[in-house]
């Protein structure tokens, strides 16, 4: 029987095989507080999940964006020393982008590699999902990119949870190490730094599964 052409030899097999048509992609936000409707969104990073040709779970390309707060925005100070963002800083300011023009960017982009692996959807992969996905949720209102957005609009994969089953830990920092993930802690809270370092992450425990579990879990079309 002659395979078809997205399983030949020579090509990675689809993700969107393995999860139902989603394509899960990593996403991480820095914020100005804990309030996605009042405090700004100030960077964020997607990563979307792909095979390798040894059918391996491997992070795909980066897409990121450094925010200027939306009109009105609340900006805690004590958020920012945190996360140790000066929305205000000459060079960060050089480079930032509005909401709406970096989420159609992004969306742009996802839509590439989704269309690429057949997927229909996008389903946010996130350490603390939902807060990401609030924030994401937020922006897309503020920005009228609804139309663009390809996530799921309320089911995630957190990574706080796989990582609690898998390893007993729930900071990225500590289950990254048990999983020999290398992390520099004067890395966190860049939202590209921490995006590869949950890509990784989920990778790694996807990765960990013996190929007849995962040949089991595979959806049927």
């Amino acid at each position: 029987m002659e395979k078809s052409v997205t399983q030949t030899e020579n090509q990675a097999p689809l993700i969107a095989q393995r999860f139902r048509g989603f394509l899960p992609v990593v996403v991480d936000v820095e914020t100005a507080g804990f309030n996605a409707q009042t405090d700004a969104l100030l960077e964020i990073a997607c990563i979307p999940i792909v095979y390798d040709e040894q059918k391996q779970f491997i992070p795909g390309p980066a897409f990121h964006a450094h925010l200027n707060p939306f009109e009105g925005a609340n900006l805690d100070r004590r958020s920012l020393d945190f996360i140790g963002i000066d929305p205000f800083n000459p060079i960060r300011m050089a480079m930032a982008e509005d909401e709406r023009g970096a989420l159609k960017r992004i969306f742009k982009s996802l839509h590439e590699v989704r269309k690429a692996q057949q997927c229909t959807h996008a389903i946010l992969v996130g350490h603390n999902a939902h807060f990401d996905l609030g924030f994401l949720q937020a922006a897309i209102h503020r920005s009228g990119t609804k139309n663009q957005n390809p996530f799921h609009s309320f089911s995630v994969f957190d990574t706080v949870t796989l990582s609690a089953v898998t390893f007993g830990q729930t900071v990225l920092a500590r289950a990254c190490i048990q999983a020999g993930i290398e992390f520099d802690g004067k890395e966190a809270h860049s939202a590209l730094y921490d995006t590869q370092k949950t890509a990784e992450l989920f990778c790694y425990i996807l990765n960990k599964l013996s190929p007849h579990i995962l040949d089991s879990w595979v959806a049927e079309p």
